[in-house]
């Protein structure tokens, strides 16, 4: 019995269908926004209600919450402390990214020249970013100890006199900040290294060829090549440096007084410092980092397409 023949190529697949098509994609899609569901949107979402609504403890638990609306942001706002904590997390976020990209650059600069144990020192470079938060800041404490550290001690064997480094209203923020900076260096040296591995050796040969020393090249050839990364470099250390917590509360609680508060170290007290906890402000003060956090993101996509449309 012969069969007819059929009109598909020797060795060619059967083209899918389009429903078949739209299957998979969904199937790839799916984890995706469960995930994304899971962890991002329900968590805003209830952040969001904690915010507009009066919680305590006895309606946190049963779930009958009044409704609020903005007092909690108003009363927010109209704390005293807020003004503080404002300035304070500013300062920190900037002086912090400041430092950080301009010594992770100039390190990421300096191991580009392969010179002889150039991995080896880039691999002791990323420790402090290695290490849980929980050791640097410990480690930072002990360091800045008034009385025990090593700071102090350096201090007081070229004569002059210990400072109280966690516990003066001077000093505290200073502290946290340098401390802060000091971890957030190999996350700029490691990215921005990346960044200048990418960056093609013949155009800086050629510009060498034509006269231009290394500042020339630099200005001229390898930071404009390098802006994109230095942008995402810079978003993602706002991102991260806006919501530092542990960091502060290990080594200053956010003291003394309100010296070192930081929008991040002040709703986690509201939330949960005392017997009492106000979860209602601490949700709309970390509603407002996120608006902060949002914006920033906000003006690197502008900054983006502007520099596509050049």
């Amino acid at each position: 019995m012969r069969f007819p023949a059929r009109d598909i190529a020797p060795g060619r697949a059967r083209a899918p269908r389009p429903e078949h098509k739209q299957l998979a994609a969904w199937a790839f899609l799916t984890p995706v926004t469960v995930y994304l569901v899971a962890c991002y949107a329900y968590p805003l979402y209830r952040n969001t209600d904690l915010s507009v609504r009066n919680y305590t403890v006895h309606s946190f638990v049963h779930g009958d919450a009044p409704f609020s609306g903005l007092a909690n942001y108003r009363a927010v706002v109209g704390d005293p402390t807020f003004a503080v904590a404002l300035r304070n997390t500013l300062v920190f976020t900037g002086v912090s990214l400041l430092f950080q990209f301009v010594i992770g650059l100039a390190l990421a600069v300096f191991f580009h020249r392969n010179f002889r144990l150039s991995a080896t020192m880039r691999a002791l470079f990323l420790v402090p970013w290695l290490l849980p938060l929980i050791v640097s800041a410990s480690t930072w404490s002990w360091m800045l100890n008034s009385d025990s550290g090593i700071v102090n001690s350096l201090l007081g064997g070229v004569g002059l006199h210990p400072v109280d480094w966690l516990t003066s209203p001077r000093w505290s923020l200073v502290s946290v900040t340098v401390a802060n900076i000091w971890i957030g260096i190999p996350f700029n040296l490691v990215v921005l290294y990346s960044g200048l591995q990418a960056i093609p050796a013949e155009l800086h040969e050629a510009a060498a060829i034509d006269g231009a020393n290394a500042w020339q090249r630099f200005r001229r050839i390898t930071f404009p090549l390098l802006r994109p990364v230095c942008a995402i470099t810079l978003l993602l250390g706002l991102i991260y440096t806006l919501k530092v917590f542990d960091l502060i509360w290990i080594m200053t609680k956010g003291g003394p007084g309100d010296a070192s508060t930081t929008l991040a170290t002040w709703s986690y007290r509201k939330s949960f410092g005392s017997l009492l906890p106000r979860f209602g402000p601490g949700a709309a003060i970390s509603n407002l980092l996120i608006l902060l956090a949002l914006a920033a993101g906000l003006v690197y996509l502008r900054l983006q397409a502007r520099e596509q449309n050049r």
